[in-house]
């Protein structure tokens, strides 16, 4: 109780001075009514007697336990030094220190309050979506323990704000900035700023609206073709969230005969529903229009399409659903089941046949739940309460995962959860990590084929994200929980914390089939900084993981075949959290067979895919026949590669690429030199014309293409080079062009065997060689870059060439490979030309003079015809064939070699 008192300071009453001030007085009122007269009872104590002016403070309520509810009345505050000491009755609003919790005798008071220290200003007064929102508090006295809450719109409960990928708080002299980029109806609500100042808690609010924009409505169905014929009616409806912005939804065109628009809520949505009972005559563009007072409408449209006699259509179909007619063309769509969010969509060809279902339905709480994650990434909560949280429910999504769409939803959910982790340095309990670690065990025995393939196909880096996160949250544990031991079927984690003065090595070993073991030296231990005195271990083993990430190969690895690998080791040091990642470490890997090699993944390649490497690990026998030791200069994860075959000698191959590049420049310049000489004397009729036509433009690409491959191969020009890309597109439009002058080479020669008394014309014939040996190569190549090269899938990870994983290498091999086999034929009938009048009528000599020239015709032919190229199908079949490797360098580096002979020789018989 405040009461002002008249305090007599003359007892005697030889002055009437007097003096007013505040007092503080606890009281009991037995009464429920009171009246301020109550205090002239003349049994009350003189000093009461009194009093001009009484005013409550405080009011408690009294509880079973011996304890009191106390809370201040308007204009009144708990000091702040109470707030720290006593417990509030509710923890969940956004006035924690307005009910506090007494227990008798101990009862504190409230004070009267001073001014308010600050003012809290928002900019702008309505943020739009996507726009910056700012809140600052400009402060009159100093302030402490400040913090930002955030009470949603479709919240009861206010959650605090910490900084995030969103969210920046920054702070000055007199000025306190809470920042929040990229606004949605997320960020809508009631605000609050929270700080001590002056002697006691302080709360300011400010109520943010955010508008609608079109992401947020949803439309069904997206367009829609209908056929009168056969009408039935359709319904058109579109979906908004409920905020705190009054909206009304109408659609146009309005007065539409017949129709009825329906207005239906479920908690925190509204959905407005058109009935069209009647067959439109014309197209129609219906638009669902949501708008709030003095703001822009946000307008979905829905397209509806009249289905003509003469149209061509897709029939109706129940495959995966009900799938009405639907006009060529078009996109049918229809609702996801209960209790998932999406569309299940089909689209309906030109020639009216139904496309494959594509299906975005996702289980709901697993939306849910990765939107939670989102948020918090995004600084909308506290994580260190809300991680453990998810963690808890994830291992039940994971049983709920039934669809691709399902699995990438867990799986964004969990590489966020790291993120979160990682950004706040969190550090789990061994009960949430165990949660976490079972979760993960069961996403591993979700089907490899019809779960994981199709979500890798959607997202090509999605199981390389998952091991990250696992890497990232298994070495998360707290420094009072170790060691930890945890074996499931699909996960074995161990985990030490070791002193500085440890003086063995760290070994560990695990009971898998294979087994596997691990060591890390205790000289390598030594190096370590221990900056807080002990550092942690982290080694983890994933089971059935190889199978799932894909068989993407760093340079070195490309040129074999290998088997998934079994076994995953994950390794990993934290010294002070912090990672430490240059450390030697020797593991052995039993029940290798083949031809095993050393890798770890590198998240790095492939744009983000990830791939196994091979760079800081050496491969060694171990102790036994079937044990691979590996030795690796860094910590990650790490796993045997197994192959039938082993990789040719690189360094013997790019030697003799080297020299019989450099030889086949050398010759074809010979060559050039040659054709100088001789042309006037090769050329004498139409045909000679034409064949040497052909070669010479050969000769050019060939000299193109080999100058810029082992130009890029001797400049050592990697994949990032900017002279790679070009060097690529060169190579293989000239190594093109030179295969399609061999193909019209190989025309004009079949030409001559079918035709031998029809004349070629220059006019028609030359032009038509031209465009196939420079146009149609030209097309093949920029084709393919402008279709692998925007996915990443155009040049290769280790050279300057066409990528072999993406599919770029096929636009090369599939052209050569028609084009080989169409001078195979031509080379046929050149040979059988040779046998037929020779080795069925001639005499002895003569068939041997006819063998002589079959010979000698397969010889010149076959590297003019490019037929060698044949065997690059034997080192693409077994590239672990040295044979095939070698012998294909050989061949067609020095290719054009015989190109100079066939001049030279063509000479010899002319001047004879």
């Amino acid at each position: 109780m405040e009461g002002q008192t008249r305090w007599l300071t003359n007892q005697l009453g030889q002055a009437a001075e007097s003096t007013l001030f505040t007092a503080y007085v606890q009281m009991e009122v037995l009464e429920k009514s009171w009246v301020p007269s109550s205090f002239s009872n003349p049994t009350l104590p003189p000093s009461l007697r009194d009093l001009i002016a009484i005013s409550l403070t405080t009011v408690c309520a009294a509880k079973h336990n011996r304890s009191f509810n106390c809370s201040c009345l308007p204009g009144h505050g708990w000091n702040a030094s109470i707030c720290l000491h006593h417990d509030p009755c509710h923890r969940l609003n956004f006035h924690p220190c307005n009910y506090i919790i007494f227990h008798h005798p101990n009862i504190g008071y409230c004070q009267l309050l001073p001014p308010v220290p600050g003012n809290l200003n928002l900019n702008p007064a309505l943020p739009s979506p996507g726009s910056t929102l700012t809140l600052a508090m400009l402060l009159s006295h100093e302030a402490t323990q400040l913090s930002w809450y955030l009470q949603p719109v479709r919240k009861q409960t206010p959650e605090m704000l910490q900084p995030g990928t969103q969210v920046y708080l920054s702070a000055e002299h007199d000025r306190v900035v809470l920042t929040i980029t990229n606004v949605s109806i997320d960020w809508a609500g009631r605000y609050a700023c929270r700080f001590v100042s002056r002697g006691f808690s302080w709360e300011l609010h400010q109520l943010v609206k955010v508008p609608l924009q079109a992401n947020d409505v949803l439309r069904h169905p997206r367009e829609l073709s209908v056929s009168c014929n056969a009408f039935s009616g359709f319904q058109l409806r579109c979906c908004f969230p409920s905020i705190n912005l009054s909206y009304a939804a109408s659609w146009s065109p309005q007065y539409l005969p017949n129709t009825t628009a329906l207005l239906s809520r479920t908690p925190g949505t509204q959905c407005l529903t058109l009935i069209v009972p009647s067959c439109p005559e014309n197209d129609t563009k219906y638009t669902c229009k949501v708008q709030s007072p003095g703001l822009d409408p946000v307008s979905i449209p829905i397209s509806i399409s009249i289905i003509r006699d003469q149209d061509t259509t897709c029939p109706q179909d129940s495959l995966g659903g009900d799938w009405n007619v639907t006009k060529a063309g078009y996109v049918a769509q229809i609702p996801c089941p209960m209790n998932r969010i999406g569309m299940i969509e089909r689209h309906c060809g030109a020639k009216g046949v139904w496309g494959p279902i594509n299906s975005s339905c996702t289980d709901v709480k697993l939306v849910a739940m990765f939107h939670r994650a989102q948020l918090l990434l995004a600084g909308q909560g506290e994580p260190k309460r809300k991680v453990p949280q998810l963690m808890t429910q994830l291992r039940k999504h994971v049983a709920a995962v039934s669809s691709p769409s399902d699995l990438l939803a867990l799986l964004d959910t969990v590489k966020i959860l790291a993120q979160v982790v990682t950004r706040a340095r969190i550090e789990l309990n061994c009960k949430t990590l165990e949660d976490f670690l079972k979760a993960t065990n069961d996403l591993l025995e979700l089907d490899p084929n019809s779960i994981w393939a199709p979500a890798q196909a959607q997202v090509p880096s999605v199981s390389s994200a998952i091991l990250q996160a696992v890497e990232s949250l298994g070495q998360s544990l707290h420094p009072n929980d170790h060691p930890f031991y945890l074996t499931l079927p699909n996960v074995q984690l161990q985990t030490e914390l070791l002193e500085p003065m440890t003086p063995e090595d760290y070994s560990v070993s695990f009971s898998t089939h294979p087994p596997l073991r691990a060591k890390i030296s205790r000289h390598a231990l030594a190096e370590l900084a221990w900056k807080t005195g002990h550092v942690s271990i982290t080694s983890m083993v994933l089971n059935k993981l190889g199978h799932i990430l894909p068989m993407n190969y760093g340079q070195g690895l490309r040129d074999l075949l290998y088997a998934p690998p079994g076994l995953v080791l994950s390794s990993s040091i934290k010294d002070d959290n912090q990672t430490v990642t240059k450390v030697e470490i020797i593991m052995d890997f039993g029940g290798t067979e083949g031809i095993p090699t050393c890798v770890f993944w590198d998240h790095n390649l492939f744009q983000g895919a990830g791939a196994w490497s091979k760079e800081g690990c050496e491969t060694r026998m171990g102790d036994t026949s079937s044990t691979t030791q590996c030795i690796c200069l860094h910590l990650t994860s790490f796993s045997i590669l197994m192959s039938p075959h082993s990789v040719p000698d690189n360094w013997t191959l790019t030697l003799l690429t080297h020299v019989g590049l450099g030889a086949s420049i050398l010759a074809l310049l010979l060559c050039l030199g040659v054709y100088r000489i001789v042309w006037r004397a090769v050329v004498r009729n139409k045909i000679s014309y034409f064949r040497h036509v052909a070669l010479l433009n050969v000769v050019l690409c060939l000299l193109a293409a080999d100058t810029s491959f082992l130009g890029t191969s001797l400049l050592s020009l990697g994949p990032n080079s900017s002279f790679c890309l070009p060097v690529t597109f060169l190579c293989h439009f000239f190594y093109l062009a030179a295969f399609f002058w061999m193909l019209a080479q190989a025309l004009v020669l079949g030409h001559q065997l079918l035709f031998v008394f029809h004349q070629l014309s220059k006019r028609y014939v030359l032009p038509i060689m031209f465009v196939l040996g420079y146009l149609c190569p030209l097309g093949f190549a920029g084709t393919t870059l402008g279709v692998y090269l925007p996915q990443g899938k155009y040049v290769r990870e280790d050279t300057c060439w066409l990528d072999g994983k993406g599919g770029a290498i096929y636009t090369f091999v599939g052209p050569v490979l028609v084009i080989v086999g169409v001078n195979g034929l031509v080379l046929a009938m050149a040979v059988v030309k040779l046998l037929r009048p020779s080795l069925s009528e001639g005499p002895q000599i003569e068939k041997q003079q006819a063998l002589l020239g079959v010979i000698k015709a397969l010889f010149i032919l076959m590297p003019i015809f490019g037929l060698t190229w044949v065997l690059g199908l034997a080192i693409l079949k077994d590239r672990g064939n040295k044979f095939s490797h070698y012998l294909f360098t050989v061949l067609n580096t020095s290719q054009v070699g015989d190109k100079v002979l066939i001049i030279l020789v063509t000479h010899d018989h002319l001047a004879k």
